[in-house]
C-alpha cells in the first residue's frame, strides 16, 4: 500500500516555488515576495530559528503589525514543526504579556515598533528569549533582510500533519482569552481549493496579519499558486486601490467594510478584474447583497459563517444569496451541522480545532463527542439552510455591567407605542457595548429614545436603559420558526 502524502503547510510553499518561482506570492504596498523568494526566505529563517534552539512543538509568539517580514517566519516555523502564535498588535505591553503567557512559549518575536517593550513583555509572560523583525532588538533579527541570501536546504524535521501548526488567541470577551490550536491538517483542509482550479487566486485582504482570517485567506490563495495582497489600513481606498494595482480577482470583506466601499465613487478605481466579492461571517443584510450585485456586475457573492475554532461551518452560494435573505446557507462538503435541543449550532468536521491550548476544561466544554459547541443559536429551513438567530449567552456587557436583553424587552413591550421590540448590544469604544432597542412602532406612533428611557424609569436600573433606539418596519425573523435574528439586526445597523 502506498503511504499517504501528509498535509503539511510547509509543503505548500515548497511546491509553489518549484512550479511558479517568479510569480507573486504576497504583497504589501510596493513590496512583493515571489513564491521562490518566500520559500527560500522561509528556509533561511527556519535555519536561524534552529540555531536558537527552536524545534518541533515549540511555541513562538509574535507581537508585530502587518508586514511581509512575518510571512517567511510563518513558513519557517511550519518547516520546523514549531507553532506560530500571533498576538494582536494593538495590545499594550501589559495585555500582550497576559495573553502571551498562555502559550508557554520558547520565543517572543516583536517588530521594531515594539522592540523597546519586548524584553519586559517576555519576562512577564515567562518567555526566556526574544528576537526581532527589524532593528532595535536585544535578540537576533529574523527579518529576511537580516538572515541573508545564502541558500539553505529545507530543515530535516519529521513533522506530522496532526502536529499543531498555529495558535490563535480569542479576544476574551466572555472571560480570559484562550489559545485556539489548529493542526497542519486542519489548516491545509480549510484552504484547499480543489484539483481543478486552474486560475491563481489573487486576493486583497482586509485583515491584519495577527488575525486568523488573514492567514486563512493567504493559504487559500497559496493553494492555487496565487497571491495575497495586504493593506496597512482597511480603508475603502486602500482595498480598492490594491484591487486595481494587482488585478485582484477576489475581495472578501465583512458587511461593515463593504458598506464603506459601496459609498466610494464607482469610477474612482478599476475593479473589473474582480470575480468573487464575498462576505460573512454570520447574517448579511439582503440590501447589501443587492448593492454588491449592482456595483460589481459579473461577480459571484457568497456568505460564509464560521469561526477560528471551526473554519467554515456554512456557506450560502451565489445561486441562493438573493433567494435566502438572512441565511448563511448549508454546511459545505465535509462538514456536519446540527442544532441542539436549545437551538445551539454544533459542528463536526476534519478541520476543527484540536482544542484550547493548556485549557482542558474549556476544551471539554466546547468539544463534546467530536462536536464543537459554537455558542450561536440557529434555525434550519426546509432546504437545510442555516440562519443565525443570536448567541446562546446573549448578555450585553456595558460599562462593566451585565444586561439581559430579554429583561429589557419585557419592559419595553409594555410601552403603548411599541408593537414589537428586540434588544441588542452594539459595539462602543467607551462602554464596550451599548444597549440598543430596535422597535416596530404601533401604527401612527413614533416613539423616540427619550420616551423609551422615561418608560424604563423605575422599571429598570439606569445601566439597563437603552442608549440607542432604532425604528424599523419589521424585525427580521427566520422563515421556518419565526425567531428574531438578532445577529442580522446588528449587521443591518452596522451596514447603515
Amino acid at each position: 500500500m502506498l503511504a499517504a502524502v501528509p498535509m503539511l503547510i510547509g509543503d505548500v510553499f515548497r511546491r509553489n516555488a518549484a512550479v511558479a518561482p517568479d510569480d507573486p506570492a504576497a504583497s504589501l504596498g510596493e513590496a512583493t515576495l515571489t513564491h521562490g523568494q518566500l520559500d527560500a526566505a522561509g528556509n533561511r529563517v527556519a535555519a536561524e530559528l534552529a540555531t536558537l534552539g527552536i524545534g518541533r512543538g515549540d511555541r513562538v509568539v509574535t507581537w508585530a503589525d502587518t508586514s511581509l517580514d512575518l510571512i517567511p517566519l510563518f513558513v519557517g516555523l511550519a518547516r520546523l514543526g514549531a507553532v506560530f502564535a500571533p498576538l494582536n498588535a494593538r495590545l499594550g505591553p501589559e495585555e500582550a504579556a497576559g495573553v502571551a503567557g498562555l502559550a508557554r512559549a520558547a520565543l517572543l518575536v516583536a517588530d521594531a515598533e515594539r522592540a523597546g517593550d519586548a524584553v519586559a513583555v517576555a519576562s512577564r509572560a515567562g518567555i526566556a528569549a526574544t528576537a526581532g523583525l527589524g532593528g532595535g532588538h536585544a535578540g537576533p533579527d529574523l527579518s529576511p533582510a537580516a538572515v541573508g541570501t545564502d541558500p539553505h536546504p529545507p530543515p530535516d524535521v519529521a513533522v506530522d500533519e496532526r502536529d499543531p501548526h498555529v495558535i490563535f488567541f480569542t479576544s476574551g470577551s466572555t472571560g480570559r482569552p484562550k489559545g485556539v490550536v489548529l493542526s497542519h491538517r486542519a489548516n491545509w483542509l480549510r484552504s484547499f481549493q480543489g484539483v481543478f482550479k486552474d486560475v491563481p487566486e489573487r486576493t486583497v485582504c482586509m485583515f491584519p496579519l495577527f488575525h486568523m482570517a488573514a492567514f486563512t485567506l493567504g493559504l487559500c490563495a497559496w493553494q492555487t499558486r496565487g497571491e495575497i495582497v495586504f493593506v496597512e489600513q482597511a480603508t475603502a481606498a486602500a482595498l480598492l486601490g490594491a484591487v486595481e494595482r494587482h488585478r485582484a480577482n477576489r475581495l472578501y470583506c465583512i458587511p461593515a467594510v463593504w458598506a464603506r466601499i459601496l459609498e466610494t465613487d464607482p469610477q474612482r478605481f478599476d475593479t473589473s478584474s474582480l470575480r468573487e466579492v464575498d462576505t460573512g461571517t454570520s447574517a448579511t443584510p439582503i440590501e447589501l447583497i443587492r448593492s454588491l450585485k449592482a456595483r460589481f456586475p459579473g461577480t459571484v457573492t457568497r456568505v460564509y459563517y464560521g469561526s477560528t475554532e471551526v473554519g467554515s461551518a456554512a456557506t450560502l452560494p451565489d445561486a441562493l444569496v438573493l433567494e435566502k435573505p438572512g441565511s448563511v446557507g448549508p454546511p459545505p462538503p465535509g462538514v456536519d451541522l446540527r442544532l441542539a435541543e436549545d437551538g445551539e449550532i454544533c459542528v463536526r468536521s476534519d478541520f476543527l480545532t484540536d482544542g484550547y491550548f493548556d485549557d482542558p476544561e474549556a476544551t471539554a466544554a466546547a468539544l463534546r463527542d467530536g462536536w464543537f459547541q459554537t455558542g450561536d443559536l440557529g434555525a434550519l429551513d426546509e432546504d437545510g439552510c442555516l440562519s443565525i438567530v443570536g448567541r446562546k449567552k446573549e448578555i450585553i456587557r456595558s460599562g462593566g455591567e451585565s444586561v439581559a436583553p430579554a429583561e429589557v424587552e419585557a419592559v419595553l413591550a409594555g410601552h403603548p407605542d411599541v408593537r414589537e421590540v428586540a434588544v441588542v448590544g452594539l459595539p462602543d469604544p467607551k462602554w464596550g457595548e451599548v444597549v440598543c432597542a430596535v422597535v416596530v412602532a404601533e401604527p401612527g406612533a413614533e416613539p423616540d429614545l427619550e420616551a423609551v428611557q422615561a418608560w424604563c424609569e423605575g422599571r429598570l436600573a439606569g445601566f439597563k436603559k437603552p442608549r440607542r433606539l432604532e425604528r424599523v418596519a419589521a424585525l427580521p425573523r427566520t422563515a421556518a420558526t419565526g425567531q428574531v435574528q438578532r445577529a442580522l439586526i446588528v449587521e443591518q445597523i452596522a451596514s447603515r
